[in-house]
């Protein structure tokens, strides 16, 4: 799907890859805060320039874009041998607009189960981002703190006793 450099099995997406994907896919994850929870509800939707439209029925989705809330969107696919991730983050709002009404209506978001969905809102796409994966196991850990990674072995075997004072593969610190 997507041409990694050598060695390196994670693949930071560029935006107009994002994009692509985005326009190919039907399904994500809309997650925002409500109060002390998190909540985090399967939709589908279409993007459309640089906003994503879905419908949805009276409820916390629906108060979540009533209210402008900052949110985010997730979708990914999953392949036998890689898989990909897109994360959207923006604002959540309602269509109310009668011309935008008209234009989102001739997009045919349908709701996936015979139940009414009579509201449409959208997500702003503030910030865009994404990877793509080549699946495979985990290398082995050399004495010197390196590793190395052997295709032909099936399984790899996590460190014995792991230095728990690396938690951040950044920079040491916990995160």
């Amino acid at each position: 799907m997507f041409e990694h450099p050598e060695n390196e099995p994670v693949l930071t997406l560029t935006e107009e890859q994002c994009r692509k994907l985005l326009d190919n896919t039907r399904h994500g994850r809309f997650a925002f805060a409500d109060g002390p929870k998190i909540e985090i509800f399967p939709i589908n939707y279409v993007r459309d320039g640089d906003l994503l439209y879905f419908r949805t029925a009276p409820g916390s989705k629906l108060a979540a874009a009533e209210h402008g809330l900052d949110v985010a969107f997730e979708t990914d696919g999953i392949l036998p041998e890689q898989a990909w991730s897109v994360v959207v983050r923006g604002v959540a709002r309602m269509v109310t607009d009668t011309a935008e009404l008209d234009h989102v209506r001739q997009l045919g978001i349908a709701p996936w189960v015979p139940t009414l969905k009579d509201f449409f809102a959208s997500i702003s796409i503030e910030e865009l981002s994404g990877r793509h994966f080549i699946f495979g196991r985990q290398p082995e850990r050399d004495e010197d703190g390196g590793f190395r990674y052997d295709p032909d072995l099936k399984i790899s075997e996590p460190p014995r006793h792991p230095d728990t004072s690396r938690l951040s593969r950044h920079d040491g610190s916990a995160n």
